[in-house]
């Protein structure tokens, strides 16, 4: 009886130590939301990343909004993403599952969407046999045959004074690139790139099912369950026919080693230790046609964009690649690892004008702390590229283009611009590769101007990646 009453006078004294000596959970900060919507009605459906940019200026660099039934955490600064890459790469590692992308990747066989066991197995074969060191450099023939087919048409253009539609050239360069590297061919221009719009269309579109399940009716109205039907089955279509394009034992030369070959080899001969299905195919072809050209020709374009801006900068790289290229015809692999002032503007480009300002999302698979926030288990996260590449306690003189501080000694952080940790894309080698040789030879063989009573602008059509508004128009003048 006596312990028993020793008990209860205890008690309040033992509650009272606990709850001091444990820490108070710190969510992160955000704006107040409603009822089951949450922050829905304040979100910019246009410019995602650059209202995420305003609102972490107020809420700071981790923030939390809510999207229906979806807790949204929106990374804004570079220390974020370090401690991220750190301690939680893991942690922040899988994908949320989304109605769009989860059909158009015959439900998370590719990579860049899914995190599974499938996604580490085909992460392997990605790394091992499609952007290996040695397979990028086993490309770079065709890398250079069309840089050098686009340099000949340019040149055409520029001894009759012909405007060159810069956006056009550099789509049309990267989406020839891609299609010899995936597909053994050069696809028909106009229906590939219907297929990307399309593609782009759904997978950046709005599906109220994502957010508020209950109400997947309303994608069924709106007609977006139908165009996402659509772009299934004219991507399926796609994909089939070069498959059975390679399948076909009198296929053209031009298709052996290209990616759609070498992962059939791996199908048929067991040359890994996962055997992808031919749907598995498709969910990487899927990849290759939503992130293989676009970015690269949207990096290329605002490169171009910048330098026109800055006659400076773009005195400075053509002097470097000049003294280095002489008067041969075309500068090479080689000669780029020789010009660290061109890598500089590569990168400089890529930290100001991001492909994708908003990285493909993210989701925890548990509980964890970033900048002494907890972020819950299963939020969806967005890492805004843009904004981090743009903070001012990060870069000095973040608005400015300055490629020279990429040669400075000194801390600088690294570029997220295709991801980081194992998120990173598989591709970033090539893609690099791609915007550095193109660069080169652009700079080298000509210099540029603008068509009379035209001038530079930075505007941006809406949408997942950052495409120009207004086309790159240039005149060209043949130098080399």
């Amino acid at each position: 009886m006596m312990s028993l009453i020793l008990f209860f006078f205890s008690l309040p004294i033992i509650l009272i130590l606990y709850f001091q000596t444990q820490k108070p959970k710190l969510t992160p900060p955000g704006p107040p939301g409603l009822p089951l919507i949450g922050n829905f009605h304040q979100i910019d459906g246009q410019f995602q990343y650059k209202y995420f940019q305003r609102l972490s200026k107020q809420y700071g660099p981790v923030m939390l909004l809510k999207l229906g039934i979806r807790r949204l955490i929106v990374i804004s600064s570079a220390e974020a993403v370090k401690e991220i890459t750190k301690s939680n790469d893991a942690v922040f590692s899988r994908r949320p599952s989304v109605v769009a992308a989860k059909r158009l990747t015959y439900n998370h066989l590719d990579i860049g969407f899914s995190y599974n066991d499938t996604w580490r197995e085909m992460r392997k074969i990605s790394n091992l046999h499609l952007f290996s060191a040695k397979q990028v450099q086993s490309f770079h023939p065709i890398l250079r045959d069309e840089v050098s087919k686009m340099v000949e048409k340019i040149a055409r253009d520029a001894s009759s004074s012909t405007v060159v539609n810069f956006s056009d050239t550099s789509m049309s360069l990267l989406t020839n690139i891609l299609s010899r590297i995936a597909f053994g061919k050069i696809c028909e221009k106009d229906r590939f790139k219907d297929l990307l719009d399309e593609t782009q269309h759904v997978l950046g579109g709005f599906f109220v099912e994502d957010y508020l399940p209950w109400l997947r009716w309303i994608d069924r109205l709106s007609g977006m369950a139908a165009k996402l039907d659509k772009n299934f089955h004219n991507l399926d279509f796609f994909y089939q026919e070069l498959i059975e394009e390679h399948m076909n034992p009198n296929r053209p030369k031009s298709m052996d080693g290209d990616f759609i070959d070498i992962m059939l080899r791996i199908k048929e001969n067991g040359s890994s230790s996962f055997a992808p299905t031919i749907n598995h195919i498709k969910g990487v072809l899927m990849d290759l046609v939503t992130g293989g050209s676009d970015t690269a020709a949207i990096a290329l374009e605002w490169t171009m964009t910048a330098l026109m801006e800055k006659p400076l900068v773009m005195k400075k790289l053509q002097e470097e690649i000049r003294r280095l290229g002489g008067k041969k015809d075309m500068i090479n692999k080689q000669d780029i690892e020789q010009l660290s002032y061109l890598r500089a503007v590569v990168k400089e480009s890529l930290r100001m004008y991001p492909p994708a300002p908003l990285l493909l999302p993210r989701e925890t698979t548990n509980k964890c702390s970033v900048n002494g926030y907890e972020i819950e288990g299963g939020s969806m996260v967005y890492i805004n590229a843009w904004a981090i590449g743009r903070d001012p306690a990060t870069w000095e003189n973040a608005d400015e283009f300055m490629p020279e501080r990429f040669l400075e000694d000194g801390q600088i952080p690294e570029l997220i611009t295709f991801g980081f940790g194992r998120r990173g894309c598989p591709g970033m080698g090539m893609a690099i590769a791609e915007l550095e040789l193109a660069l080169a030879n652009l700079v080298y063989r000509f210099n540029w101007e603008l068509p009379k009573k035209e001038d530079i602008d930075f505007e941006c059509s809406p949408g997942a990646t950052m495409h120009k508004k207004n086309a790159l128009r240039l005149i060209a003048k043949v130098v080399i």
